[in-house]
């Protein structure tokens, strides 16, 4: 008779029963998502705009700084229509009897005239437009050249790659003002040229960038689908690898408009940029310069508003850049 309260189990009864083996998603792993490209339904991409345009119109600072480039990009088309006077014509009354500029709120000229007796007001509103011209086709071509050759760069790798990024580093090796300077005396002065020399150095920044965000996207498995689907690589390049390349596009694309911009007042302050009679902020820095230095600072007005118009473009444009950057990439900004 067995003791009260023993109880044999046979050993040959399995009181564990074997659950079937599963093909999902184990519950407790996170479930490795492709990115947006690989989206079946093209719900995740709008998502993800309308979630970003919310960030980047709730940062205040951002919209001013929009609403900064919108204004200046405004007076920069209606030029013809807001300037009150020729900007290069020199106006017998421009100056007063001793052959000095007049100042600010003077007869006819709200800001004064520049030592050549010309309106200063209608030359700011003209350099707008010269000076947002030349910062934004040189900057649009220096991040296609930096797009490019960063992409195919990144993308194929070995010598390819290794040439593409040895050259980078020996435009980046160079002084940019000084290599920018030599581009410019080496051509002729002008606006087309020095539109040339800023794409032809700003673009080293953006490839960088570019190679190293397809790095590491080159071996995705989206990527991999593609490549075993039969897509060649342009189509792999432009469809399923740039889509994921226009947030750095973007911001560093903002960003660098107002270097750009720097670079143009930069190059026409030494005298290498913009040339006369045309109107640009930095040859008027430059011009307002030169007048300081013969009379010891007695025009401020020169120096003033068009160095406030190049600090007032370049803030809007790192303004609206940090917004685009926070409300794109909210994670990696923090």
């Amino acid at each position: 008779m067995e003791p009260y309260g023993v109880v044999y189990l046979s050993p040959t009864i399995d009181y564990l029963p074997v659950l079937p083996p599963t093909t999902g998603p184990n519950r407790f792993e996170p479930e490795e998502r492709p990115i947006a490209a690989e989206d079946p339904d093209g719900t995740e991409i709008p998502m993800r705009r309308r979630s970003a345009w919310l960030r980047l119109r709730g940062d205040r600072f951002a919209m001013a700084g929009a609403a900064i480039i919108l204004a200046l990009a405004a007076m920069a088309l209606a030029a013809p229509h807001l300037a009150p006077h020729d900007p290069n014509f020199p106006f017998p009354n421009g100056i007063d009897n001793l052959g000095q500029p007049l100042p600010p709120g003077s007869s006819g000229f709200i800001l004064g005239t520049d030592t050549s007796a010309r309106d200063l007001l209608s030359r700011l509103i003209w350099g707008a437009r010269v000076s947002l011209l030349i910062g934004i086709i040189a900057n649009a071509a220096a991040v296609f050249i930096g797009v490019t050759l960063g992409a195919v760069a990144g993308y194929y790798g070995g010598i390819v790659g290794a040439l593409i990024m040895r050259l980078t580093d020996i435009v980046l090796a160079f002084p940019v003002l000084l290599f920018g300077v030599a581009l410019v005396e080496v051509l002729t002065p002008g606006v087309p040229v020095v539109i040339l020399v800023i794409a032809l150095v700003s673009w080293t920044s953006m490839a960088r960038i570019i190679y190293g965000q397809v790095v590491g996207l080159r071996e995705r498995p989206f990527v991999e689908a593609a490549r075993a689907a039969g897509a060649g690589n342009l189509r792999i390049l432009t469809r399923h690898i740039l889509p994921h390349l226009v947030s750095p596009i973007v911001v560093y694309g903002s960003l660098g408009v107002a270097t750009a911009v720097l670079f143009e007042a930069t190059l026409s302050y030494l005298g290498v940029g913009v040339q006369p009679p045309d109107a640009s902020w930095g040859r008027m820095v430059y011009e307002g310069a030169r007048a300081q230095g013969t009379s010891g600072f007695g025009y401020p007005w020169l120096l003033l508003y068009p160095g406030a118009a190049v600090f007032l473009t370049v803030f809007a444009f790192n303004l609206l850049g940090d917004g685009l950057r926070d409300a794109l990439d909210p994670v990696g900004s923090k």
